[in-house]
C-alpha cells in the first residue's frame, strides 16, 4: 500500500522546495497532491520529505530520531524553521504610489492598479475607491465611481471595462483621422509637385532680351573692363563651373568655364542695358564711345 503510494507521489508534479520561498505555500500544493491518495498521518509524514531539497532536506534529516509524532507537529515544525522565507505581506500602503501616468490609457492603469490589489488578501473596497480616485487623472470614469461607487470590486472591474473600450474606440477614431488627414495632406503636396512639373515642362526658353543689339566698336570683355573701371557696371557673384562644361571656355564676367566671354549672354544683356541708358546726352564715363550710334 504504501509503495503504491509513493509511485503515486513520484508521478505528481511537484516542485520541491529548497527553503527560499514561501513555506506555506510548499506545505498547501503538498496536501493538495498528497490528500487525494491518503489521509493517514503517519504516511504524510513519511511521504513529505521526498517534496524537499537542498537545505530544506538537509534541515529535515537533522531532526532528532523520534521527535514527531503528527504531520500537524511536523508542519508547525517546518513552518516554523523557513518562516523568514515568507514574502512581505503587502497592503492598502502599496496602493497610495500608484499613479495614472501622463500619456498612460486606463487599461494600461487598471492592470497594474489590479495587480497590486490581488496581492493584497484584506483589500477593503472603500480603501480602493479612496486609492483609485486619487490615483486615476481626471475623466469619465473617475467621474462615474464618485456618482455611483460600485457594489464590489467585481463591479468596479466591469465598469471599468467598458470605460476602456469607450476610450480605445476614441483612440482607434482619432487614429483613423489622423492617417486620412495626413493622407490628404500627401495627396495636395503630389498633385502641387505634378502641377510644378508639368508647368516646368511647358514654360518656355529663355531667349535674348532684346530683339536687336547695339553693335560694339569693341570686344565684350574690353567694353566690360571699361564699365568695371568707371564703376557703372558690377561685377556678379562668382558661380560655379557647371558639371561636364567645356573647360577649355572662361568667361571673366562670371569668372568661371563653360562659356566665353564673348558668347556670355549675361554680359551681352548688361551692356546693352548700359547703352540703353546712356542714350542721348553725353554722360562721364559712359560706355557711349564703345558703341556705333545708328
Amino acid at each position: 500500500m504504501e509503495a503504491t503510494l509513493l509511485d503515486h507521489w513520484k508521478s505528481m508534479l511537484i516542485e520541491k522546495y529548497d527553503g527560499s520561498s514561501d513555506p506555506e505555500e510548499h506545505l498547501n500544493v503538498f496536501l493538495t497532491q498528497a490528500t487525494l491518495s491518503t489521509q493517514d498521518d503517519s504516511a504524510l509524514c513519511r511521504i513529505f520529505p521526498t517534496s524537499l531539497k537542498g537545505r530544506a532536506l538537509s534541515w529535515f534529516t537533522r531532526l532528532p530520531s523520534a521527535s514527531i509524532d503528527s504531520f500537524s507537529e511536523l508542519s508547525s515544525q517546518f513552518t516554523l524553521q523557513f518562516a523568514t522565507s515568507k514574502p512581505y505581506k503587502t497592503n492598502s500602503l502599496a496602493l497610495a504610489g500608484v499613479r495614472q501616468e501622463k500619456k498612460e490609457n486606463l487599461r494600461g492603469f487598471m492592470d497594474r492598479f489590479n495587480k497590486i490589489a490581488m496581492e493584497i488578501g484584506d483589500l477593503n473596497l472603500v480603501v480602493a475607491l479612496d486609492r483609485l480616485s486619487t490615483a486615476l487623472r481626471p475623466g469619465p470614469f473617475v467621474n462615474s465611481l464618485c456618482k455611483k461607487p460600485p457594489v464590489d470590486m467585481n463591479d468596479l472591474r466591469r465598469r471599468a471595462e467598458k470605460y476602456m473600450q469607450m476610450e480605445e474606440l476614441a483612440e482607434t477614431r482619432n487614429q483613423a483621422r489622423v492617417e486620412e488627414n495626413y493622407s490628404r495632406k500627401e495627396s495636395g503636396r503630389e498633385q502641387v509637385r505634378k502641377t510644378n512639373a508639368e508647368s516646368s515642362n511647358t514654360r518656355p526658353r529663355r531667349g535674348p532680351r532684346y530683339a536687336v543689339y547695339t553693335p560694339l566698336n569693341a570686344s565684350k570683355a574690353k567694353v566690360m573692363e571699361q564699365a568695371l573701371a568707371s564703376e557703372i557696371l558690377a561685377m556678379p557673384k562668382r558661380a560655379n563651373t557647371p558639371p561636364r562644361a567645356d573647360k577649355a571656355k572662361a568667361c571673366r564676367f562670371h569668372r568661371n568655364r563653360g562659356h566665353s566671354t564673348e558668347e556670355c549672354s549675361a554680359l551681352k544683356d548688361k551692356l546693352e542695358d548700359l547703352i540703353t541708358q546712356v542714350r542721348g546726352p553725353y554722360q562721364t564715363g559712359s560706355p557711349q564711345k564703345f558703341y556705333q550710334p545708328p
